[in-house]
């Protein structure tokens, strides 16, 4: 793995840890309170849950990066709810956004990423579940340009959103830990974080290397995590 990627990726969860941490030690998280969580989500209920699910949802399909929507979650939430709600949103965002290409926004989306929409549409095509589960355990790669490619691909909403959904789970679960306040010392949460997320993405290369069968998802993604020629042999 390209180690860029993962030096994103955990820079992305100490950096949030940091946030959460600082607020918390400080009194911070009480003297914001107008941000959005802190007012408007934290300790509402129910009320609070329905409201962070459906703006999660909406931002998710318009490109807000996962990680972020799975870290607040374990933020407000704590670790189980929050993974629960985030990926919930997760998959509501996908939907969104496949459903928006699939049904409004062909011309629109085919103009923008047509090389993309051919490339997805091959790596999909013949098991649409199995390899929408490999794209969303790799470290790398956009959500949102994925969804909406697929959208406008020739791949079944169903075995897409349902493949999708399984292989979020394992960095939501990453993140909303880190972001989480449950009784672990701080250190060793954002610690495991840290390391769940290595194995993860590690896991995500390995799959992605042996199940592609010669397809290229997208060069960059292909760059970025350093896959080789070797791998479409």
């Amino acid at each position: 793995m390209n180690p860029r990627i993962l030096l994103r990726g955990l820079i992305l969860i100490a950096v949030l840890a940091a946030i959460a941490w600082a607020f918390e030690k400080t009194g911070l998280s009480t003297a914001l309170d107008t941000t959005w969580i802190d007012k408007e989500v934290r300790g509402k209920g129910v009320l609070g849950e329905v409201l962070f699910f459906a703006v999660a949802a909406l931002f998710l399909s318009v490109g807000l990066p996962r990680q972020v929507v799975s870290f607040l979650g374990g933020y407000a939430f704590g670790f189980l709810v929050g993974t629960l709600l985030a990926l919930a949103a997760t998959a509501l965002g996908c939907v969104i956004a496949f459903g928006y290409a699939r049904l409004l926004g062909r011309a629109m989306v085919r103009k923008r990423f047509s090389a993309r929409i051919q490339r997805i549409d091959a790596f999909l095509h013949e098991n649409p579940f199995s390899m929408s589960l490999l794209i969303r355990l790799l470290p790398a790669g956009s959500n949102l340009l994925t969804n909406l490619a697929a959208g406008v691909s020739s791949v079944s909403a169903a075995p897409f959103i349902a493949g999708s959904t399984l292989g979020f789970i394992p960095q939501t679960m990453i993140f909303a830990l880190a972001g989480s306040g449950v009784s672990l010392d701080p250190t060793l949460r954002i610690g495991l974080a840290m390391a769940l997320f290595v194995v993860a993405g590690a896991i995500g290369l390995s799959l992605y290397r042996k199940h592609r069968h010669g397809k290229v998802l997208d060069e960059s993604v292909d760059r970025a995590i350093g896959a080789s020629e070797t791998d479409l042999r």
